[in-house]
C-alpha cells in the first residue's frame, strides 16, 4: 500500500474505533500477518488490550486470522476492507432509496456493529423507529422483519460463517482458533422467527424522576430470560452486492445517455432479473429471452412486444456491445456483456480526465492511440492533424504522467 493509503486507513480506524484499535490495525497493515504476542511486543501494548482490539477488528471483518501447521494463529489486516468504510454513507443511502427508513437503519446497524443476529437487529431498529414516531405510535417487529427478509432475498445482507456443529461436539482439545464455514445455499436463508412485539421508547431522566424510586422497582434476574431464538446465526452487510448495484446503475445511466430512456429501462429490467442469479465477477449476465424481458418490464411501461424486439436488436447492434445476442429461442436470447460495459465506462472516464487535464488536442491524440492500440509518432501527427513539434510535446506530457507507455520496436 502507498503511504497515503496507510494514512487514510489510520484516520478511518481512529475515527471509528479509537487509538488502540488504530495502533494495532496500522501495525498489521505495515507488517503483514503476525501472531498475537509479536503484535503486543512490537506495539508495546498489553496482551489484554491487543486481544480486545483484534476482537473489534475481526468483528468488523477488518482483520482475518489463519492457523498454521504448528498451531500458531496469525492475524492479517484487510486493507481494502478498511478503505471501504469511506463508502458506508453511500451503502446506507442506497438502502434508504430502495427499502425506505427501515432498510436504511437495518444496514446502518449491521455496519456499526459488524455482525448481529436478526432478532437483535429487528429490536434495535424497531426501537429507533419508535423514537422518531409521534406519541402513542410504535413500530411493529413484524414490519422490520419483513424488510430484513427482503434485504436477504436480494442479497444485500448475508449470513456470517459459523463454527460447524461437529467441531463443537469434538471431545478432543479445542483448536487454537475456530474454523468458520458456511454452506452457500444457506447464505441468504432467513431463520423462521416469530418476533412478536413493538419498539420501545427510552425513558427520559424527567420520567425517571417523576416515577417510582429506583429501589422500589421490581428487579428481574437474568435467569428468567428466554433463550435467543436465532442464537449463533449472525448477519452482515454484503458489500459486494452494493458494488454490483452501483455497477448496474452506471451501466443503465450510460445506456440512457447514449440512446434513450426506453433503452435504459430495458437494460435495467435485464440487470434486475439477473442480479441474484449472476455472480458479481461474471463476464456476462444469465441469458434472458425476449419473452421473459417483456413480461418483467415495469407495470406502467406500455411498449408492445414488437417495439421491445426492435430495441433489443438496436442494443445488440450497437458498437459498444453492452447487450449481446446469444441465441434465437424464446424470441431471441440476450445477455449483458458486463466486462465490456465496464471497460467502456472506464475508457470514457479516462478520456474525460485527459481532456480536463491536458486539453482537447491531447484528448484527440489519446483517443487515436486507444483506437489503434500501437501507433508511431509520425502516424500520430498525420492522423490527428497536429504539427510535429506540438504532437511531440503532447505525447511526452502524457507519457510523463503515465497515461501512455513507450514501446521500442526492433529492426
Amino acid at each position: 500500500m502507498t503511504q497515503a493509503e496507510i494514512k487514510l486507513c489510520s484516520l478511518l480506524l481512529q475515527e471509528h474505533f479509537g487509538e488502540i484499535v488504530e495502533k494495532i490495525g496500522v501495525h498489521l497493515i505495515r507488517t503483514g500477518s503476525q501472531p498475537l504476542r509479536v503484535i503486543a511486543h512490537d506495539t508495546g501494548t498489553s496482551l489484554d488490550q491487543v486481544k480486545k482490539a483484534l476482537c473489534v477488528l475481526v468483528q468488523h471483518n477488518l482483520v482475518s486470522y489463519q492457523v498454521h501447521k504448528r498451531g500458531v494463529v496469525e492475524y492479517e489486516a484487510q486493507c481494502s476492507r478498511v478503505l471501504r468504510m469511506l463508502r458506508y454513507p453511500r451503502y446506507i443511502y442506497t438502502t434508504k432509496t430502495l427499502y425506505s427508513d427501515t432498510g436504511e437503519l437495518i444496514v446502518e446497524e449491521l455496519l456499526l456493529n459488524g455482525k448481529l443476529t436478526m432478532s437483535a437487529v429487528v429490536k434495535k431498529v424497531a426501537d429507533r423507529l419508535t423514537e422518531t414516531m409521534e406519541d402513542g405510535k410504535t413500530m411493529d417487529y413484524a414490519e422490520v422483519s419483513n424488510t430484513f427478509v427482503r434485504l436477504a432475498d436480494t442479497h444485500f445482507v448475508q449470513r456470517c460463517p459459523s463454527v460447524p456443529t461437529t467441531e463443537n461436539s469434538d471431545p478432543g482439545p479445542p483448536p487454537p482458533a475456530p474454523t468458520l464455514v458456511i454452506n452457500e445455499k444457506d447464505m441468504y436463508l432467513v431463520p423462521k422467527l416469530s418476533l412478536i412485539g413493538k419498539g420501545k421508547r427510552r425513558r427520559s431522566s424527567d420520567e425517571d424522576a417523576a416515577g417510582e424510586p429506583k429501589a422500589k422497582r421490581p428487579k428481574y434476574t437474568t435467569d428468567n430470560k428466554e433463550p435467543i431464538p436465532d442464537d449463533g446465526i449472525y448477519w452482515q452487510a454484503n458489500l459486494d452486492r452494493f458494488h454490483q448495484h452501483f455497477r448496474d446503475q452506471a451501466i443503465v445511466s450510460a445506456v440512457a445517455n447514449r440512446m434513450d430512456q426506453t433503452s435504459s429501462e430495458i437494460v435495467r429490467t435485464m440487470l434486475r432479473m439477473s442480479e441474484i442469479t449472476t455472480s458479481s465477477s461474471a463476464p456476462f449476465t444469465q441469458p434472458l429471452s425476449s419473452n421473459e424481458i417483456f413480461r418483467s418490464l415495469p407495470v406502467g411501461y406500455n411498449i408492445s412486444k414488437q417495439v421491445l424486439d426492435q430495441y433489443l436488436t438496436l442494443l445488440a447492434d450497437d458498437p459498444l456491445e453492452f447487450v449481446g445476442k446469444s441465441g434465437d429461442s424464446g424470441g431471441g436470447m440476450y445477455v449483458i456483456n458486463l466486462h465490456k460495459a465496464l471497460a467502456s465506462l472506464a475508457t470514457a472516464t479516462l478520456k474525460s480526465v485527459v481532456q480536463e487535464r491536458f486539453g482537447s488536442r491531447c484528448a484527440r491524440i489519446f483517443r487515436l492511440v486507444l483506437q489503434k492500440k500501437h501507433i508511431e509518432q509520425k502516424q500520430v501527427e498525420d492522423f490527428a492533424m497536429i504539427p510535429a513539434k506540438e504532437a511531440k510535446d503532447m505525447l511526452y506530457k502524457m507519457l510523463s504522467e503515465n497515461f501512455m507507455s513507450l514501446q521500442v520496436g526492433c529492426q
